[in-house]
């Protein structure tokens, strides 16, 4: 079987020229501002093989990485990044009051199962219950912090039961090394680093989604960039596109290449990949005019609860752009 490499015609050094696997377009002459995080997913393979420099070859590609979607809103916010990766939870909160950026979701880079899990270092804690008292580390606005407290409600806790602590996940292995946190809910490669250090995983994101917390990590860019550069947003759906086939036809291939820009292990990468789903663009266009609007909405409600915003939108179908992606699943 030919390689993701191979498959895409491209040099794994990294030497030989990069070929566009879509239209380019050799008009563009601007800078595209991304927003990227240490995530294993179709972004790190398009970064890695340089699909975007090729399909935009007179562009300005600028990569910047962020440790949490809570550091991409705030980007957002200051008008630093035109387009990003973040979780549903902080997408959300950027459409809502009181922050209501003027930014739209673009694309669903996966959909998240057990890559994002709770894992504790007392072998006496076995359930959510038994966390009562517990200090628990996680990112605050960000998908893991959104199940986090889905779980503690359908367990019957609340915040004021435990002590939530918001820490970045590069910063969470010194403070259970220091016995600082209990417990954590993260994503890899700081999740296997916990486990490895006497953790074990309690829950994860794939059973909170089973209680209808179904969480994603998606792209977002900011309305103007879109207005202006819609012909941009196209190819870089696109490119995003094939590289998510990457991760079906090649799967070793693609955690090889995700993993150079991790700096991690090809295998701990195909490890973590069996923890997302990756649609497609013909899927994800039905969703976007499906089920999201409403799953983004109740993702909503429940942040409200939580006093993480201050109004639900009627409708979360106006926060999404679809012309990218519909123009994708129907080539």
């Amino acid at each position: 079987m030919p390689t993701a490499y191979e498959l895409a015609g491209v040099d794994p050094n990294g030497t030989a020229d990069v070929g566009c696997p879509v239209d380019a377009d050799n008009d563009f002459t601007g800078t595209i501002r991304i927003a990227w995080q240490a995530i294993p997913n179709a972004d790190l393979i398009v970064k890695d093989m340089g699909l975007l420099e090729a399909c935009l070859p007179q562009a300005t590609i600028e990569w910047n990485q962020f440790n949490s979607g809570g550091d991409v809103v705030q980007a957002f916010g200051s008008r630093s990044i035109d387009i990003g990766l973040m979780g549903s939870s902080p997408a959300v909160r950027s459409v809502s009051a009181p922050l209501d950026l003027p930014v739209a979701i673009v694309w669903i880079h996966d959909i998240i199962g057990d890559a994002e899990s709770l894992v504790a270092n007392d072998d006496s804690i076995t359930q959510v219950a038994d966390l009562k008292g517990a200090n628990i580390a996680v990112p605050f606005g960000s998908t893991s912090h959104f199940s986090l407290l889905s779980a503690l409600a359908d367990a019957g806790l609340s915040e004021t039961d435990v002590h939530l602590i918001n820490l970045d996940p590069d910063k969470m292995a010194a403070a259970w090394t220091r016995g600082e946190i209990d417990a954590a809910w993260v994503w890899d490669p700081v999740l296997s680093t916990l486990r490895a250090d006497g953790g074990h995983i309690v829950t994860s994101s794939a059973q909170t989604a089973l209680t209808g917390a179904a969480t994603y990590d998606m792209e977002v860019a900011s309305e103007e960039f879109i207005t202006d550069n819609p012909d941009v947003m196209r190819i870089w759906t696109a490119v995003e596109d094939y590289a998510a086939g990457l991760i079906s036809e090649d799967p070793d291939g693609s955690a090889e290449m995700i993993s150079s820009q991790l700096g991690n292990d090809p295998d701990d990468v195909a490890a973590q990949l069996e923890g997302y789903t990756y649609p497609r663009a013909a899927e994800q266009s039905e969703l976007f005019h499906g089920d999201l609007p409403g799953t983004l909405k109740d993702t909503a409600e429940f942040l409200k609860t939580q006093n993480s915003l201050d109004a639900v939108n009627d409708d979360y179908a106006d926060a999404l752009y679809t012309d990218a992606i519909d123009a994708v699943a129907g080539e």
